[in-house]
């Protein structure tokens, strides 16, 4: 025998072999864990569907109202002069807002001042005695392309004799025919 401890010690039966890493413990099996994260690509990409989708349905609603909010409805007067004499007729005369507004472009058509107009035309009519209304016939001044300015004087003459006069100065658009945008 040799004089190495070590060497003596693993030849000795029951004694286990230094160079042999001996088998862990047992312990408890592994825990499970937190599952793998789902993927959800199919989810986020349904949501990113429906939001381009729903900016495009609010973006194409926004651009159809701009575009189609001052279109014409209907057709406008042959000529500049005659949508004036439309519109002073409905004023006052017929002292129809409701008829007066289809006389006036789409982009000055206002109905609480229209409506406000003919119920001054209407207060003149309940003040006097049995007023009369009547303008020269519409003048146009000047006409470039789509756009004229039209002029006339209306008179007002009452059963009593008194008389006003009023001069006026229309501007007027062509659309679908001619329509009063501007009253001065």
């Amino acid at each position: 025998m040799s004089g190495d401890p070590v060497a003596a010690a693993a030849t000795q039966p029951g004694t286990p072999d230094p160079s042999v890493i001996p088998p862990p413990p047992p312990g408890y099996p592994p825990y499970p864990g937190a599952a793998a994260p789902k993927k959800k690509r199919g989810l986020l990409s349904a949501a990113i569907a429906l939001v381009v989708i729903m900016v495009l349905c609010v973006g194409g609603g926004v651009v159809a109202f701009l575009t189609l909010r001052n279109a014409e409805t209907g057709e406008g007067a042959k000529e500049p002069a005659v949508a004036v004499d439309e519109f002073l007729t409905a004023v006052y005369k017929d002292r129809d807002a409701t008829k007066a507004a289809s006389r006036v472009c789409a982009a000055s058509r206002d109905d609480e001042k229209i409506t406000a107009k003919v119920a001054e035309v209407q207060k003149y009519a309940s003040a006097y005695q049995n007023p009369r209304f009547r303008w020269t016939t519409p003048k146009v001044d000047n006409q470039t392309g789509e756009r004229a300015t039209v002029s006339t004087r209306v008179t007002m003459t009452t059963s009593d004799e008194k008389v006003a006069d009023q001069d006026l100065r229309f501007t007027v658009v062509q659309k679908t025919g001619w329509w009063v945008c501007e009253v001065a």
